[in-house]
């Protein structure tokens, strides 16, 4: 049975175009996973005045993602140790960044409630969060299908932080997107 992978799964430049991340931006990608799939993608679109956190809960995860910056020579990409599940467990300062992607991690975790209000945390008002995770139905590869979310846990997830549905969108055949907005104070 073939199985797809990487870039027939996602494709990251249609993904963070959907997100517009431009020029000058402060991005993280949480929980972004040893091959920087979104990162590097994201550097280029952020370009030498913006930042992007590869934020990891792995040590190996970021070990791989500096071989990379060195590889790629990425001065934009800084790995973060963080964890997503404790309130102020990653060492990004509150309202921070202009956009947050938290990709196929909500599946994994049992604090989804926490992982996501810590993402708001770091978020601008009126920055955005994009959320992506697999469809709970329709395909034998991938997560258990007991541990998926529907598109209405997640936008609930979303809205319950205190975000605002700014579009759905569709990043791939297996996954769905989210796209909310931090309210301006």
């Amino acid at each position: 049975m073939y199985l797809p992978t990487g870039r027939e799964l996602i494709d990251p430049f249609n993904l963070l175009k959907e997100a517009d991340i431009r020029s000058g931006m402060k991005v993280a990608d949480f929980g972004c996973g040893t091959l920087g799939h979104y990162v590097f993608p994201a550097s280029q679109l952020v370009g030498p005045d913006g930042r992007v956190y590869a934020v990891d809960i792995l040590k190996s995860v970021l070990s791989g993602i500096e071989g990379r910056i060195r590889f790629d020579s990425a001065t934009n990409v800084e790995p973060v140790w963080g964890d997503m599940e404790r309130p102020g467990g990653v060492a990004l300062a509150d309202n921070s960044l202009d956009i947050g992607l938290l990709i196929n991690n909500l599946f994994m975790s049992k604090q989804r409630d926490t992982m996501i209000k810590e993402c708001v945390r770091m978020i601008k008002p009126g920055g955005r969060l994009v959320v992506v995770d697999w469809r709970p139905t329709g395909v034998n590869f991938g997560p258990d299908v007991g541990t998926r979310l529907s598109v209405d846990e997640a936008r609930q997830l979303g809205e319950k932080a205190g975000l605002k549905l700014e579009k759905l969108f569709e990043p791939g055949r297996y996954h769905y997107g989210l796209i909310f907005t931090k309210p301006k104070e």
